[in-house]
């Protein structure tokens, strides 16, 4: 009889699933420019995102090597003396939308505490922002914005360098996610 039950609700449990909406092309891009110096900007195109409706759970994942610069030199110390991309080669988000209702979606772009966990360069801290979500026909839109400081995440800038970087990063996503099916 247990058996019985206990098939019954892997069964029932197995046709109950979360509705997501996912992206293998999300947009994250920074900004570490000093005004008087040359810009420090990248852009990727491949971050890859899942947002659970059901409850405003978002996930992140991004490969550090994928930003691409204007510069192919700075990419490459970016990659090689800031990031170390080979030993560290991903960042993760990891958060929830606080307040999140499904049910208000819809064309009028709703604001949302988003707070959860930033992995990056070895160290996991604590991130919250305000995210913006919009409903467009069949795709979700995600926005959000926010600063880190390399150091907090044991990135060393060397001193020959310093004053060429901001100390505060600008963070910006941009996401259009599809339901998964």
């Amino acid at each position: 009889m247990k058996k019985t039950i206990f098939i019954i609700a892997l069964l029932c449990l197995g046709h109950v699933k979360a509705q997501k909406f996912f992206t293998k092309t999300g947009e994250t891009e920074f900004s570490a420019s000093v005004d008087t110096f040359e810009p420090i900007e990248a852009n990727n195109k491949s971050t890859t995102a899942v947002l659970n409706i059901e409850n405003g759970q978002l996930a992140a994942l991004l490969f550090v090597k994928s930003f691409h610069f204007e510069v192919a030199l700075m990419q490459e110390h970016f990659n090689e003396n800031y990031m170390e991309s080979d030993a560290y080669p991903k960042a993760t988000f990891k958060g929830t939308l606080h307040g999140f209702d499904k049910a208000s979606l819809g064309n009028d772009t709703k604001e949302f505490p988003l707070e959860g966990e930033l992995s990056l360069h070895g160290v996991t801290k604590p991130l919250s922002t305000q995210a913006q979500l919009k409903k467009d026909g069949k795709t979700l839109c995600v926005t959000a914005s926010f600063a880190i400081r390399p150091e907090d995440f044991n990135i060393k800038i060397p001193g020959i360098v310093s004053k060429k970087i901001a100390k505060s990063v600008t963070v910006k996503l941009n996401y259009v996610l599809v339901e998964k099916k």
